[in-house]
């Protein structure tokens, strides 16, 4: 599987977004030396959508898949393409706070320890529907693991379209989220004019 080994906070400068929305409370102490030429409408456009990619962590074939289905959806196909990536499992994880960050959840679905609707999972991308029930399984309740996340994770606001419940492990999908619930700092429409091209 291809990983992007490039360092976190470095991606963060160069893309110009702020670590907190991967789940990183650090902050870079160094500038990013750009020099002050123009940026095209094309680079414009790409940037966005490697914003959208590296905060969601998706490579470029899943995210053309995502963005076909966005397509065939009803509706707006830029707001249809980020329901699609909050919709992930490994995201939805990250969301309720059951995870530091959306690689750690990614991991923890890997590792098999996440039941949806009491089904085993352990596909990362795997898309929650509106009334699924996600749990961690019994046996991985007790570990330190779990313990430490909370403690980091306690305070962060849970979006309203989950029910979670820490003490239950259980995350309830009330509904699928809308375009104005999900606080990522992406112009959907500029991929959608990159990918109309």
């Amino acid at each position: 599987m291809a990983v992007n080994r490039v360092p976190v906070l470095k991606r963060c400068r160069s893309l110009g977004l702020d670590p907190v929305y991967l789940g990183i409370d650090k902050k870079s102490s160094r500038e990013l030396k750009r020099a002050n030429r123009k940026v095209s409408e094309y680079g414009t456009q790409l940037r966005e959508k490697q914003k959208a990619k590296f905060i969601y962590g998706v490579l470029e074939k899943p995210f053309r898949n995502y963005y076909t289905k966005a397509k065939k959806m009803n509706g707006m196909v830029g707001e249809n393409l980020m329901i699609l990536l909050e919709a992930r499992l490994d995201n939805v994880l990250f969301r309720a706070g059951f995870g530091r960050t959306r690689q750690e959840t990614r991991q923890i679905v890997d590792h098999k320890h996440v039941l949806v609707n009491g089904k085993r999972v352990n596909i990362p991308s795997y898309s929650i529907k509106a009334g699924d029930v996600i749990t961690i399984a019994e046996k991985h309740r007790d570990s330190q693991r779990y313990k430490d996340i909370f403690e980091t994770t306690g305070g962060r606001l849970v979006p309203e379209w989950l029910d979670a419940d820490a003490e239950t492990f259980t995350i309830t999908v009330k509904q699928l989220p809308t375009r104005a619930m999900i606080d990522v700092p992406v112009n959907e429409m500029l991929i959608v004019e990159l990918y109309s091209k």
